[in-house]
């Protein structure tokens, strides 16, 4: 497959993460060990499978760029900069967990002493940066970011804040991990048998609809608008993130799908994405749509085997497309939308759910002939003939004022239950993505997964269903905006 070659600056963390990452290559992808190989080095038994058992799977670090507020429009760039950076530490931190089991069995403290440790020091002297950034450009920094660099390591099946950690972030020795660190033989951590679920086992009618809300309904603006700008033919992929991490090459370190507007990188500007083409059949639509890609784990050495963001980073097999993009926005419940300005940029689910936990989490995974069982953190297994797919509904009450703000998400809210917005918001067409994949459903059999597909994820995630996510830069043009909002609020349905 091809992808995009423009050619982009790389800043000196990704350098350093790179270097990092370099040296564990093999085989087309990042040689992840099993988090209980010691296990079975060591035949005297018991002592050596103790040590084994309180290894850590992954890292957990509190997400600093959620929690920063009212950081002033020229510190933006600068604190994105920094909030990348931290994004890299983590990654190079990951790596050598993932790569000393050896060392960590025989010593319990090696991952505080040699990777948690340093970490959090590494942390302190950004969070100390972004500080020093926000009242450098006339904001008020938040006095108690430290208190959000150090991380801590768990196991990949304990979520976060459920049980028990000691001082040294290892997990106690009466924690029960279960069976889920197995690397399935393909030396990537994750997904796992546990991260899977038949459609069949699946309730239906009880997804947890707090997040994702539909706008549309019986009353309100009740059309739709549909856009067609394809399933990505043209190709272009990369593992940056325009939004979150702008002027950071492999801002994302995992590979995004991009559908509408052709000139998506992490230095691409408002004028950029302007004047770019468009694969939307509409060509008022220029708009940036993106997430994360697909990948059967079926050792296809995909052109980013060797890259960032691909397998140097454990994002390995075959890229899958989607059979379908459907793109649709729709209306209010309780009245008529207004036009999102131009460049209003939405961020929807959380990339690192996995450790951040679910509440920013919007991911909605199902098959084909049973949209009416829905799971969040789960993949789903689908009988033979049913597609697998990935629904999402964005937020849909913009503040009136700001095309993003410091965290990406405060400038949008979702409906509440009775479908209005609070706190002075208004609504907006509610983009809607449903992505449709042709996919073998893999075998699952004495707790071991064959053939998985996983979505791509920063590498301490472990592919986890519930960090699906999902991306959008509005490049309408002021014609075809109006039109949308006319289309909904007269309640027709258009394309």
């Amino acid at each position: 497959m091809g992808r995009n070659t423009r050619k982009r600056r790389m800043p000196l963390a990704t350098k350093i993460v790179a270097g990092a990452a370099a040296l564990t290559v093999g085989g087309g992808g990042l040689v992840w060990a099993n988090f209980y190989a010691s296990a079975h080095e060591d035949h005297s038994g018991h002592n050596r499978t103790r040590s084994a058992a309180a290894q850590v799977a992954t890292i957990d670090c509190p997400d600093v760029g959620q929690k920063i507020r009212d950081v002033p429009d020229r510190a933006r760039g600068e604190v994105d900069g920094e909030l990348a950076t931290m994004d890299s530490q983590i990654t190079n931190a990951y790596q050598r967990l993932a790569t000393t089991r050896r060392a960590q069995a025989g010593d319990a403290q090696f991952v505080q002493n040699s990777i948690l440790g340093p970490l959090k020091d590494r942390r302190k002297a950004i969070i100390d940066r972004i500080q020093l950034e926000i009242n450098r450009a006339g904001g008020k920094a938040d006095d108690n970011l430290d208190e959000l660099a150090a991380c801590q390591g768990r196991p990949a099946d304990q979520m976060q804040n459920g049980g028990g950690q000691n001082g040294d972030g290892q997990m106690d020795d009466g924690q029960n991990q279960g069976g889920d660190g197995d690397d399935n033989g393909n030396g990537v951590a994750g997904p796992v048998a546990d991260d899977f679920v038949d459609i069949n086992d699946v309730q239906p009618n009880t997804r947890d609809s707090r997040n994702g809300l539909a706008a549309d309904g019986d009353g309100g603006s009740t059309g739709t608008f549909t856009t067609d700008c394809g399933v990505n033919e043209n190709n272009l992929f990369n593992s940056d993130n325009l939004i979150a991490a702008p002027g950071v090459d492999n801002g994302a370190h995992h590979t995004h799908d991009y559908v509408g507007n052709q000139d998506n990188d992490a230095f691409s500007s408002d004028e950029d994405l302007a004047n770019a083409d468009t694969s939307c059949q509409n060509q008022g639509d220029k708009s940036t749509y993106y997430w994360p890609v697909l990948r059967l784990q079926d050792g296809t050495q995909e052109f980013d085997a060797n890259d960032q963001g691909g397998g140097a980073e454990g994002n390995i097999g075959k890229i899958l497309k989607p059979a379908e993009a459907q793109i649709r926005f729709v209306g209010s419940r309780q009245g008529d939308v207004v036009a999102m300005p131009k460049f209003l940029r939405i961020i929807t689910g959380d990339a690192k759910s996995f450790t951040n936990g679910d509440a920013n989490a919007n991911t909605s995974w199902s098959c084909s002939g049973f949209e009416d069982r829905q799971v969040t953190d789960k993949y789903p297994l689908c009988p033979d003939g049913s597609q697998v797919l990935r629904t999402v509904n964005f937020q849909s009450c913009w503040d009136g004022q700001n095309i993003d703000s410091a965290n990406h998400r405060d400038h949008m809210a979702f409906v509440q239950e009775d479908g209005s917005c609070a706190n002075g918001f208004q609504a907006v067409p509610q983009l809607q993505i449903r992505l449709a994949y042709d996919i073998p459903t893999p075998t699952v059999e004495n707790g071991q997964v064959q053939n998985p597909y996983a979505v791509d994820s920063f590498p301490e995630q472990l592919h986890k269903p519930i960090t699906d996510h999902n991306d959008f830069i509005n490049v309408m043009d002021e014609d075809l905006m109006n039109e949308v909002v006319d289309c909904i609020n007269r309640g027709e349905d258009c394309q």
